[in-house]
């Protein structure tokens, strides 16, 4: 059977970020994929002009309409505006009984606009922290989110991945793309083993919508049947290839996109 995963999170019309960026993920993993908007944006790969949010109780009737007609294997929570959009996703995802949930903490865009109200860290803190099969902050947020400082190495990321576990998270993938160095490290932390996952620093400019794709394959591999470290192992080796191939997309003059359908685009077989 074909998977189906429900992304909950804002729209990015350029197409490489948010509800586009996951939708191509899950299609290149071969799952299907639908959306349930939480705002809209108007942005490009140089920056953020604007956000229109969803009212929170259109995105519950969004989710109640999918939950009612169709088995959902994944979910993946991406930009969550408002405090009180991120309650009115909490109650429906538990009045749904939804699993393999990956909350992916949007705060801040790739150009440094922000992308929440004051009141999201608290609420997601409080709500989502305990109910998401796992979060994916990289280190601003998971910063934010602990209440603590942006850690400057492999060993800060370690305490910040406890604090955020003991704050509530059933488990958390760490990113450490912010750190310098040419290998780039992850931390994920159960509450019980802490696991370390490498992968080379690619040197491009296009890293748009990187979070949103990790944490969408991660969710795609979790509904296809893998374990927490496998689905992050194989999401890891997929965005770092969406990576390597990237240049190979003309998007935009800012951080451009990754490139999604890096193993099922063959150029060179067109004629």
């Amino acid at each position: 059977m074909i998977p189906n995963l429900l992304s909950i999170a804002g729209s990015d019309p350029s197409g490489g970020a948010g509800i586009q960026a996951d939708l191509k993920t899950f299609s290149a993993l071969g799952c299907y994929g639908m959306a349930a908007l939480t705002a809209l944006t108007a942005q490009n790969t140089r920056g953020v002009s604007g956000v229109h949010v969803v009212p929170p109780e259109f995105v519950a009737a969004e989710i109640d309409a999918i939950f009612a007609d169709i088995s959902v294997d994944a979910v993946k929570l991406g930009m969550l505006a408002d405090g009180a959009v991120v309650a009115a996703v909490t109650d429906r995802l538990v009045r749904h009984a939804a699993g393999n949930i990956v909350l992916d903490p949007v705060l801040v865009a790739t150009s440094g606009d922000s992308l929440g109200s004051p009141d999201v860290v608290g609420a997601m803190t409080r709500l989502l922290l305990p109910l998401a099969t796992l979060v994916t902050p990289n280190l601003p947020e998971a910063a934010r989110l602990a209440d603590g400082s942006v850690p400057t190495d492999v060993t800060g990321m370690r305490l910040l991945a406890e604090k955020l576990v003991a704050s509530g998270a059933r488990a958390v993938l760490v990113k450490g793309g912010h750190l310098d160095g040419d290998v780039a490290v992850d931390i994920l932390f159960d509450g019980t083993t802490m696991r370390e996952f490498s992968a080379p620093r690619i040197d491009t400019p296009n890293t748009h919508g990187t979070g949103c794709t990790l944490s969408s394959a991660i969710a795609a591999y979790l509904a296809l049947g893998d374990d927490l470290a496998g689905a992050v192992t194989k999401a890891k080796a997929f965005l770092t290839d969406a990576l390597r191939t990237s240049g190979e997309l003309r998007v935009g003059g800012g951080h451009g996109p990754v490139h999604h359908f890096h193993s099922r685009w063959n150029r060179s077989a067109e004629p």
